[in-house]
């Protein structure tokens, strides 16, 4: 039987993106799923901080098992920015061809395009949270390339790759991608303390 899991985001593609990750040992359960329509605020200037903010907001509302995440693009030169200001980096519609034209903008002209990804998983289980995190290193595009994924997938081209994310298929980015290294993580969390459980139980 699936473990039943609210993942606190709006966003379709995360959630696609996740359950291919997870599989079918899990039944993900969107903010939509839970008719839960308000924005959560990510008021913090950690990754950290605003993943906990999400996944605790739901898990006090609801009581269910639940996890949330954020995901940030830090570029070297750029400070780390955008960073958690990622998905409304140029403005608080958080329209993803702008973010991209903005980042372009601000790296016209420069050489050292290094950057990475980061996500921060927070999942709150049994009234504790746990987090976990996934990097995926890479380099910074010059021009948009690529019609999947989402956010800044048109312009990111992960470590020893000469594609973008945008430009591979799902199964393709998840050899790379950040979201598959901390989700990776979560599973092997998920799947031992179902095994300890189990050994618990079979003891009593």
């Amino acid at each position: 039987m699936s473990q039943a899991l609210i993942f606190a985001t709006h966003n379709e593609n995360k959630v696609k993106e996740v359950c291919s990750l997870l599989g079918t040992d899990y039944d993900i359960l969107s903010l939509r799923e839970i008719a839960y329509l308000d924005d959560i605020p990510e008021p913090y200037d950690t990754l950290e901080a605003n993943a906990r903010e999400k996944s605790s907001v739901i898990y006090r509302l609801t009581g269910r098992n639940c996890f949330s995440e954020d995901t940030g693009l830090e570029i070297q030169v750029l400070g780390g920015r955008p960073g958690v200001l990622s998905a409304r980096y140029a403005g608080p519609g958080k329209v993803a061809k702008d973010n991209i034209a903005k980042v372009l903008s601000e790296m016209t002209g420069i050489e050292d395009r290094s950057a990475r990804f980061r996500t921060v998983i927070s999942l709150f289980i049994g009234g504790e949270e746990y987090q976990f995190e996934g990097v995926c290193t890479g380099r910074i595009a010059r021009e948009p390339k690529g019609d999947e994924g989402f956010g800044y997938d048109p312009i990111f081209k992960p470590t020893g790759a000469e594609k973008t994310f945008a430009q591979m298929t799902m199964s393709e980015k998840a050899l790379h991608s950040h979201r598959a290294r901390a989700f990776e993580k979560l599973t092997s969390f998920l799947q031992e303390r179902i095994k300890s459980a189990d050994h618990a139980q079979s003891k009593s």
